[in-house]
C-alpha cells in the first residue's frame, strides 16, 4: 500500500469510543450514546465501510436514537462506500416514522447511491407500500420515477423481486411501464426470469406484446423455462407465448430447459409440441444436448417423443458418437436399445466404435460390438431392425452366467495363446474393427489374455440373446476351428446339461 493509501486508511480508523457509539446506535442503547456524547465523541465518525452512527440507528429502526442524532444535528447527507445515505435505510427497512423525520430534518429526498437508485428504487424493491404513497401521494414527487443506472424503473423493480402489493400499488398509482431496462428486459422478462408467477398473472392482464425480446433474443416466455419456473412457463404459454422462438445464440425453449436439467419442463414442452428438428445454424440437437448434460431420464424422455435417434450436431456425430465419447454406459445402453444406427461416421470417418476405443472406453466397446453382432443377427433372420428394450448390451453380473463366465475367462487366461484368440473372434465372423477396437486397450505384453476375455464375453451376449446353449456351441466351435484339447477340457469344467434359459441378460 502507497504512502498516501496508508494515510487515508488511518483518517478512516474508528477510535475506540466511536465504536462503542457506532455499537450503541446499532444496539438501541441510548444511555451508553448519551454518556459517550458528553465525552464529546465524534457522532457523525464513518467506519471502513464509510458507515456512521445515523446508518446503523435507521437500518435498525431505533426510532429513539434517530431522534437523538437528529437533536444533537447528526449529519444526513453522508454516503457510504456504496452511496448509501440514512434516507435510502429507511425506504428499504420501510419505516415510515422514520422517513417522516428525515424528510422533516431536511435529508435530500432525492439522493441517488452508485447505482442510480433513490428511496422510490429502494421502497419498490423491498416492497415498502407506504413509503412509495407518503413520497408520491403525500409529497407529489413523481419525478422520482426514473431509471436507476441499469435502467430500470421501480415497477421493474418489485417485478423483478415479486412483490404483488407493491405491483398492484404502482399500478393503482398509474406507474405501470413495459418499458425496458438497459439490458432490453421488461417487467415481464424480469418476473418470469425469477419465476414469480402471481406477478406474471398480474402483467399479463395489462400486457399487449407477450414475445418482446430482450438485447439476447430472449422471450419472457424463454427466461421463465431457463430459470426453471414452470407455472410461469405455463401461464406465458397460455397467453400465447410463441414456443418455437430462437434467441440470438440459437438456443430455444427445448434446449435451454435440457442443458440446465429442467426434466419436468422438457416433458411440458414436449407435450405442447415444441419442435424436436434443430435449425440448420444449431449446433447441436436437443438429444445431443442431453446426451452431453449425462442426463439419463431426458434422453428417455426425448426417444419417447421420436426425436430423431440419428440425427447429426455439426461435426457429423450422432448422439451414440458422443456418449461412446463420453463413456457413459446407461446412455449408451438406451441408444443401442433403441437401434441407432452404428455405422454412421463422423467428419474424421469414425464410426461410435471407433470413437469409444480411441476413448479407451472397453466396457462401451464391448456394448457396441454386442450391438452390431446383436442386430446383425436379427438381419439375417429377417426380423425388425428396429428397438428391442428387452435386450441389454451392459457387462453380464448375473449369477445365472456366472459358471460359464468363469470358465470363458480360464480359457482366456489359461488356456490361449497369443494370436489364437483373434483366430476364435474371425471363427465367429468378428470384423476387422470390432477386433481392432478390442485390441486397442493395451496393458502389455498379456494384453492378448484380456483381449480374448472380452471378444469370449461378448460371443457369450450373442448366444444368450439368440437363446443358444453357450456350453454346447463352445465345445463344438472350438474342435471345428481346430481346438480339439480345449474343448475337451472347457467341457469338463462345465456341465453340458447347464440350463441356458435360465443366462438372462439383465
Amino acid at each position: 500500500m502507497s504512502l498516501e493509501g496508508h494515510f487515508f486508511s488511518f483518517l478512516l480508523r474508528v477510535l475506540p469510543d466511536e465504536r462503542e457509539f457506532q455499537y450503541a446506535a446499532k444496539r438501541n442503547n441510548l444511555d451508553i450514546m448519551e454518556k459517550l456524547f458528553k465525552k464529546n465523541v465524534n457522532i457523525n465518525a464513518v467506519d471502513t465501510l464509510k458507515r456512521t452512527a445515523f446508518h446503523f440507528a435507521v437500518a435498525g429502526g431505533h426510532l429513539s436514537v434517530v431522534d437523538f442524532l437528529l437533536h444533537h444535528k447528526a449529519r444526513l447527507d453522508m454516503a457510504d462506500q456504496h452511496g448509501l445515505t440514512v434516507i435510502h435505510l429507511a425506504a428499504w427497512t420501510g419505516n415510515l416514522d422514520i422517513m417522516r423525520k428525515l424528510v422533516k430534518a431536511g435529508a435530500d429526498q432525492k439522493a441517488r447511491n452508485e447505482e442510480g437508485m433513490n428511496v422510490l428504487h429502494f421502497a419498490a424493491q423491498n416492497n415498502s407500500v407506504k413509503i412509495v404513497d407518503y413520497f408520491l401521494q403525500d409529497l407529489h414527487l413523481n419525478d422520482l420515477n426514473k431509471p436507476d443506472g441499469k435502467g430500470k424503473k421501480p415497477f421493474l423493480l418489485a417485478s423483478e423481486k415479486g412483490h404483488v402489493d407493491m405491483i398492484n400499488n404502482l399500478i393503482a398509482l398509474k406507474l405501470f411501464t413495459s418499458e425496458k431496462d438497459k439490458e432490453g428486459n421488461t417487467a415481464l422478462h424480469l418476473a418470469a426470469k425469477n419465476g414469480h408467477s402471481e406477478v406474471v398473472e398480474i402483467l399479463l392482464e395489462q400486457w399487449e406484446e407477450i414475445n418482446d425480446l430482450n438485447q439476447n433474443g430472449e422471450t419472457p416466455f424463454y427466461l421463465a423455462v431457463k430459470g426453471g419456473h414452470e407455472k410461469c412457463a405455463e401461464l406465458l404459454l397460455e397467453a400465447g407465448s410463441d414456443i418455437n422462438v430462437f434467441t440470438k445464440n440459437n438456443s430455444n425453449a427445448l434446449q435451454v430447459a435440457i442443458q440446465n436439467g429442467h426434466l419436468s419442463l422438457v416433458t411440458f414442452l414436449i407435450d405442447k409440441d415444441i419442435d424436436l428438428v434443430p435449425k440448420p445454424e444449431q449446433k447441436n440437437s436437443p438429444l445431443h444436448l442431453a446426451i452431453i448434460s449425462n442426463n439419463l431420464l431426458v434422453v428417455k424422455s426425448l426417444l419417447d417423443a421420436n426425436h430423431d435417434i440419428n440425427s447429426l450436431n455439426h461435426r457429423q456425430e450422432t448422439p451414440l458418437h458422443l456418449a461412446a465419447d463420453l463413456g457413459n454406459v446407461d446412455l449408451v445402453d438406451v441408444l443401442l436399445k433403441s437401434g441407432c444406427d452404428l455405422k454412421t461416421v463422423d467428419k474424421h470417418g469414425k464410426t461410435a466404435l471407433a470413437v469409444a476405443s480411441r476413448s479407451h472406453h472397453a466396457l462401451i466397446v464391448d456394448m457396441i460390438i454386442k450391438a452390431e453382432r446383436y442386430y446383425a443377427m436379427k438381419q439375417l433372420a429377417q426380423s425388425a431392425r428396429g428397438p428391442d428394450f428387452s435386450v441389454s448390451f451392459k457387462q453380464d453380473h448375473s449369477i445365472e452366467t456366472k459358471q460359464i463366465r468363469s470358465s470363458l475367462w480360464n480359457l482366456a487366461y489359461n488356456q490361449l495363446k497369443p494370436r489364437e484368440w483373434k483366430k476364435m473372434a474371425m471363427f465367429w465372423k468378428f470384423t476387422d474393427e470390432q477386433i481392432k477396437a478390442i485390441e486397442e486397450q493395451w496393458t502389455g505384453k498379456k494384453s492378448y489374455k484380456e483381449h480374448g476375455n472380452r471378444m469370449l464375453l461378448i460371443w457369450l451376449h450373442g448366444m444368450l440373446v439368440a437363446h443358444q446353449n453357450p456350453v454346447k456351441h463352445i465345445y463344438e466351435d472350438l474342435v471345428e476351428a481346430g481346438f480339439q484339447p480345449l474343448a475337451e477340457k472347457i467341457r469338463a469344467s462345465i456341465s453340458i446339461g447347464m440350463d441356458s434359459r435360465k443366462c438372462a441378460i439383465s
